[in-house]
């Protein structure tokens, strides 16, 4: 029996659509189970992935980081909404970054004063020695300069017809009454006339006049000068010798601007010079002049030295020490001084009662009216090392590491800060004692928010609510300026620079160095296929950047290493703008570089020279403004 052809072809196609059905329906999933799918695929597309040691590195897909290689993490909703300041990072990252912290204390921080000068004679102990009546030189016996005498020895023999004369007057005058006022007169006069007692003893003795005498030395020391050769008729008044008393010296010290607050009347000074390169000498000062020379921008500081066996001399070089411990509020603390009374003359007479000075006669006065705190009660100031301290302008930044988290997190803290005590600095505001602060590796977290406009050090504003970071590459061309680079990629070059100037003007080389080596790196990632131009400026920079990252010490970071970085960030401006900087001011110092003079930027108008740091922080002027 045949089948109908049309009928067998229905069949077939019945049964396809059957099995088509079917395996549609064990290939889909549950309805909860296609939502649940549904939610990943949506999570995995809303998730950004970014590198914990490169916040900047932002994909909307996992993988490794293009620039470390570590696996990226997701930005968690938790990281999207954390304090703005703050930066959380692995404890792989905090290894890589070698983040160091070091605890808020209170204590009296010793301040190390390093001074240099020259040793002089002390004024008070000069004497000169001028003829007191005519004469005539007939014997020298101090013929040359240099020659030590000591007090009562001769110095020359001399022949006075005046002298004869008051030589009778005084024997006349004895015979005729020897206690008389006329004989104490005559007396007097030969006192007067340089004579030692001893001498007018033996005058008396003798009862003749003689008409030749020697004089003699009226104190001990050293013949500085002579104006005098055998010979010679002298008058009243005339020069002949002049004499310094070595036992005792004057140290003068060069003390810097910035050095002068720490420097106090009485404090004692420990000083070496070459000829004994391994003792230490000391010494009290004696005076702080008022003045201020205005082409060195120092001030000289006097110190009184005792030099009984006479081994130091007049200009011997110097180099000297003094120690200030610094209380609340920047004063010099001395509680030594307690209850101490002090000669405004005369340092070394320190008594425990309100008296007379034994030497000059003035009353001593309280020590606290010099300019100490010598209260042993007196409240320790906060302190933190230097290097944890990033400043710009009159702002101080520290990263605060945040306890009880479980990763390493680290807060952006503005502090106000007081003076600086060698390697630490005094904290005012902002902190408490105990709060641990990033000492190294701040600026690497400062560069990581930076990078994601949060706030930091160069950028204290607030990140709004629309400014997220783009998950895309930021080197890309706008399309209205046709600049290469996006104005946030420029601002993140030009603050690795202004950190450097920064660090410089604070003399701090190690913050210097780790920001040249941040500014290589953010400069390596720019393509220089992006402009000819930029080729060219990178093999500028490279040399000088590397030179600073490598320096051994300041000068090294502000010779002409530092010049040539900034022509080549100027040559970048030129081509690329200034990013997001309103102004960027271009300085020159007239004296950097042994007086060739030398520039570097800024981003405000308030000079901070880092050719010489503190020792002339406002030397210069604004030679160019760029907008």
């Amino acid at each position: 029996m045949k089948t109908n052809p049309w009928i067998l072809s229905l069949i077939g196609a019945t049964i396809l659509v059957a099995g088509i059905g079917t395996g549609s329906f064990l290939a889909s999933p549950p309805p909860s189970q296609e939502k649940d799918q549904d939610h990943q695929h949506e999570t995995e597309a809303s998730t950004t992935w970014t590198c914990s040691m490169h916040p900047q590195i932002q994909q909307l897909k996992p993988g490794k980081c293009p620039i470390c290689g570590m696996d990226l993490i997701p930005l968690t909703q938790k990281d999207a909404n954390e304090n703005p300041r703050s930066l959380t990072l692995s404890e792989t990252a905090k290894a890589l970054a070698r983040i160091e912290t070091s605890p808020v204390e209170r204590r009296f921080p010793e301040m190390e004063i390093r001074l240099s000068g020259k040793i002089d004679y002390d004024e008070t102990r000069l004497r000169a020695i001028t003829a007191r009546f005519p004469a005539r030189i007939d014997r020298l016996f101090v013929n040359y300069t240099g020659i030590a005498v000591n007090k009562g020895e001769h110095l020359a023999e001399v022949y006075s017809p005046e002298l004869l004369t008051a030589q009778n007057e005084l024997l006349f005058s004895i015979k005729q009454n020897p206690q008389g006022t006329v004989t104490e007169a005559a007396r007097r006069k030969l006192l007067l006339w340089d004579l030692l007692p001893e001498q007018i003893q033996a005058i008396e003795e003798r009862g003749i006049a003689q008409d030749q005498l020697e004089l003699k030395a009226p104190l001990g020391g050293i013949v500085i000068e002579k104006h005098i050769k055998e010979g010679d008729y002298v008058q009243t008044g005339q020069p002949l010798f002049k004499i310094a008393d070595m036992s005792h010296l004057w140290l003068y010290l060069d003390a810097y601007e910035s050095e002068i607050t720490w420097l106090r009347y009485g404090q004692k000074v420990s000083f070496e010079v070459k000829t004994y390169a391994s003792e230490l000498f000391e010494g009290r000062i004696v005076f702080i002049d008022p003045m201020l020379n205005e082409k060195t921008r120092t001030v000289k500081v006097r110190v009184d030295v005792k030099n009984e066996d006479s081994r130091l001399k007049p200009g011997m070089l110097v180099n000297a020490i003094v120690y200030s411990k610094i209380s609340d509020g920047g004063k010099v603390f001395s509680p030594e001084f307690a209850g101490k009374w002090i000669c405004p003359m005369h340092p070394e007479i320190i008594s425990d009662i309100s008296e007379s000075c034994t030497l000059c006669g003035m009353p001593l006065v309280p020590v606290e009216d010099l300019g100490y705190i010598a209260n042993t009660e007196a409240t320790a100031p906060l302190i933190v090392p230097s290097s944890a301290v990033l400043r710009t302008g009159k702002r101080a930044v520290v990263y605060v590491e945040t306890p009880g988290t479980d990763k390493p997190t680290y807060e952006g803290r503005e502090i106000k800060i007081g003076s600086r005590a060698g390697n630490e600095f005094i904290v005012i505001d902002g902190l408490n004692e105990g709060e641990r602060v990033v000492t190294n590796g701040a600026f690497k977290l400062d560069s990581s928010l930076q990078i994601q406009a949060k706030p930091s050090m160069m950028n204290p504003a607030e990140i709004s609510a629309s400014a997220k970071p783009s998950p895309e590459t930021t080197l890309h061309t706008p399309e209205k300026t046709g600049n290469p680079i996006e104005p946030e990629v420029i601002n993140s070059l030009l603050n690795h620079y202004f950190t450097i100037q920064q660090a410089l003007s604070n003399d701090e080389l190690p913050a210097a160095k780790e920001s040249a080596e941040a500014l290589l790196t953010a400069f390596h990632k720019l393509p220089t296929t992006l402009s000819p131009k930029l080729k060219t400026i990178h093999q500028q920079l490279h040399p000088a950047v590397n030179a600073i990252a490598e320096a051994q010490d300041l000068n090294q970071a502000r010779s002409v290493h530092f010049e040539n970085m900034t022509k080549g960030i100027v040559e970048f401006i030129k081509d690329f703008g200034t990013g997001k900087n309103p102004n960027i001011y271009l300085m020159h110092c007239p004296m950097a570089l042994d007086n060739k003079g030398a520039d570097w930027l800024q981003k405000d108008p308030e000079l901070r020279n880092p050719y010489f740091g503190s020792m002339m922080l406002r030397c210069g002027a604004i030679r160019e403004v760029f907008k």
